[in-house]
């Protein structure tokens, strides 16, 4: 059995793939986000958690954990998102906890996890430095841009995953290459019922059993649960209705079209290809492109928990607004399951 430890941990997105697998053990998640530690702990039962800045937590602490395996996390990733300002302010240098983290514990292997926009701030070469950080420690470094499509979920969505490893082995780390074929919207969402904004479609119901591949990993509840729409004023809902599947506020009539917003934001998704990237503003058409292909409302809660891979009986704790926010942060639930898969296969 191999103990593994999650830090920056959020909802736990990370986390799911190990803990399915037997052959790992839990010691420790750790997050400063109450509402994202709630949520860690409801879906992980028994788990030791902390709920604390991660510069808050002791060298003493760290060490009493005991053998630790593997380190799994990513700080933070506004700094560096090319959405945001691409600034080194406090969150960026989070990356230090996380170095200090592995020089206490000495884990075999680790996983880092972060926006492809790292990988360009500074010209590179903060990306140059991070790996020479962890080289320094002892670590060898293989690292992989790997987009969630690929292993089923039914979004694109592109993160940069680091990994090191201090065994000596003769097997090179092989990161995942699963090439599973695109999950569109419609098979990820359409056992779920139509609903108009602001109307809630938990009562109703699923409308039918799962019958694809996605729909049988998901579809771990009997009842359907955060189906529900947020209520927009009449001048949105009338913008939504007048989209067709795929565009955009530029595609609008003149006299409703918005003044302001990006190509993106005022936008349909396409009900058979799978969703843009989800972000924390998945139910903010002003923010994002998420108006429901089908629908022509903003998506429930459990509409972006589904794009982003979480099965039906993940709990998420917390206002609405942080809901949405830890899902959007979050790692797909499929990409950490074969990201587990080729560790221990690399461990063994």
């Amino acid at each position: 059995m191999y103990t593994f430890v999650d830090i920056f941990c959020g909802a736990g997105g990370l986390s799911y793939g190990f803990s399915q697998d037997s052959s790992f053990k839990l010691l420790m998640a750790n997050d400063i986000d109450k509402d994202a530690i709630a949520t860690y702990k409801t879906n992980h039962k028994n788990s030791k958690v902390i709920c604390r800045a991660i510069s808050d937590i002791t060298n003493n602490e760290i060490k009493e954990l005991g053998g630790i395996d593997i380190v799994i996390g990513g700080p933070p990733c506004q700094s560096y998102s090319t959405l945001g300002k691409r600034q080194m302010d406090s969150r960026a240098l989070l990356f230090q906890e996380y170095l200090r983290f592995l020089k206490i514990a000495k884990p075999k292997v680790f996983v880092f996890e972060n926006v492809v926009g790292l990988l360009s701030m500074q010209k590179g070469e903060l990306f140059k430095n991070i790996c020479r950080e962890f080289e320094q420690l002892g670590y060898k470094i293989k690292y992989k841009i790997l987009n969630a499509v690929d292993f089923g979920v039914p979004q694109n969505r592109e993160r940069v995953f680091i990994f090191g490893s201090q065994i000596n082995n003769q097997k090179d780390f092989c990161f995942p290459e699963n090439k599973e074929n695109p999950v569109s919207i419609a098979e990820a969402l359409s056992d779920l019922p139509a609903i108009q904004s602001g109307e809630n479609g938990d009562k109703i119901g699923y409308l039918f059993e799962a019958n694809n591949k996605f729909l049988k990993f998901v579809r771990k509840s009997n009842r359907l649960t955060e189906h529900k729409s947020p209520m927009n004023n009449k001048k949105l809902i009338e913008i939504m209705q007048n989209l067709k599947d795929g565009q955009c506020k530029d595609d609008l009539p003149e006299n409703i079209r918005p003044k302001s917003g990006y190509i993106n934001t005022y936008a349909k998704m396409w009900w058979n290809l799978p969703a843009p990237t989800i972000t924390r503003n998945f139910s903010t058409p002003s923010s994002s492109r998420c108006i429901h292909p089908r629908d022509s409302r903003a998506l429930s809660i459990r509409e972006g928990a589904r794009l982003q891979s979480f099965p039906d009986n993940y709990v998420f704790c917390g206002s609405n607004t942080a809901k949405r926010l830890q899902i959007g942060n979050a790692v797909p639930p499929l990409v950490s399951i074969a990201l587990a898969k080729s560790i221990k296969e690399f461990l063994d």
